[in-house]
């Protein structure tokens, strides 16, 4: 079978959804060997990973760009031409003419657009709402990343269960094979000389990051003079007071900003404790990637979270920093509890691996009808 996944995020300033598509389509390409794995627009050999900028360099994205943005004129029958040998188009929310005459599939990462608005850019809002119209309430089969994603897709957009597949993610396995000397060279190398507690994510409201540094701040002093709270993610959008926050001195407070991925597991490696406050994940890759690293979690008590973190992690209620803060101080003055949710989280991370991911999409692409 030949299939063409749209790689445009690729080559766009992009988190989670860049990720997933990275570390999916070449996982295909190595374990479904028995298809063909192309990628639109027209990549070929892709560089390292870097959310902050394309993949391929300025000179082979702008053209591919241009492309996108012709293809995606009102009532162009072009991608119909350019997909004419593809079997399926597996398409993003950058499409807007997706394919007719192929078979159409799709990625749900989350519906936080329908559910959260006010939480996006009205840009965000508007390609989400193309994506379902054009292509979720058409495809011929979709995957979820999680049970709570296709069950909040059902209920949002009426769509059929049975043409929605849950399939976790991966976690890249330099988390799960982190070396204490790349703990040491990441520590060496960001300045980090005492224990941390640690968030990864980038800096916008549905992270929720304000109620993190809120719980920071209520800590004990003689927690909080021991552990220091290191940030790490790029700046996202409608982030001013927060950004205000992290450049503002707090004692303890060592925002990093974006760092190359390279170095990621050693940073997560390192910490103590991982807290992930988020309003609304449709999987949460960090939480999945730091329990692949031996760190304990502390996470939100909703959307898929709870599901991803399974026994692994300590639930909060999101919206409450004291409940953070009580969390905190129990971890963080809790071996036990640290080694217990350590082994769990390391459990639980092994159902999380990209090459489980890619063969059971390989078998998704079998069962299309």
């Amino acid at each position: 079978m030949r299939i063409c996944v749209d790689a445009t995020s690729l080559l766009l300033r992009s988190a989670g959804v860049k990720n997933y598509v990275y570390h999916w389509m070449l996982a295909l390409q190595r374990e479904a060997k028995e298809h063909v794995i192309t990628a639109y627009p027209l990549l070929g050999e892709v560089g390292a990973l870097n959310h902050e900028s394309s993949v391929l360099s300025s000179w082979q994205t702008l053209p591919r760009l241009a492309l996108l943005h012709i293809m995606n004129v009102r009532l162009n029958p072009g991608l119909d031409y350019l997909m004419r040998d593809v079997d399926v188009f597996h398409a993003s929310n950058q499409i807007r003419n997706p394919p007719k005459r192929t078979r159409l599939t799709g990625t749900l990462y989350d519906m936080t657009c329908l559910l959260m608005p006010q939480n996006h850019t009205s840009g965000n809002v508007r390609a989400e709402q193309n994506f379902a119209e054009k292509v979720l309430t058409r495809a011929h089969g979709l995957i979820a990343i999680s049970q709570s994603t296709k069950n909040d897709a059902v209920r949002l957009l009426r769509l059929d269960p049975e043409r929605i597949s849950v399939i976790y993610p991966g976690v890249p396995q330099s988390f799960f094979d982190v070396t204490r000397g790349e703990v040491a060279a990441a520590s060496a190398k960001y300045r980090l000389d005492k224990p941390y507690i640690l968030f990864v994510g980038t800096v916008e409201p549905r992270k929720n990051l304000d109620a993190l540094l809120d719980a920071y701040e209520q800590l004990p002093v003689s927690i909080r003079s021991e552990f220091d709270l290191v940030t790490v993610g790029p700046t996202g959008w409608a982030a001013g007071s927060t950004v205000h926050r992290l450049s503002s001195g707090m004692a303890g407070l060592r925002p990093l900003g974006y760092i190359p991925e390279a170095d990621l597991p050693g940073i997560t490696g390192g910490a103590t404790a991982f807290v992930y406050p988020s309003l609304y994940e449709g999987f949460g890759f960090p939480v999945a990637q730091s329990m692949a690293a031996g760190v304990p979690v502390i996470t939100s008590n909703v959307s898929s979270l709870p599901e991803v973190a399974g026994d692994a992690a300590i639930l909060i209620d999101p919206l409450s920093a004291s409940e953070l803060r009580e969390a905190l101080v129990r971890l963080l003055t809790s071996p036990t509890l640290q080694k217990r949710l350590t082994a769990a989280g390391l459990q639980t991370a092994k159902e999380y691996t990209w090459q489980v991911a890619a063969r059971k999409s390989a078998e998704f692409f079998d069962r299309l009808p």
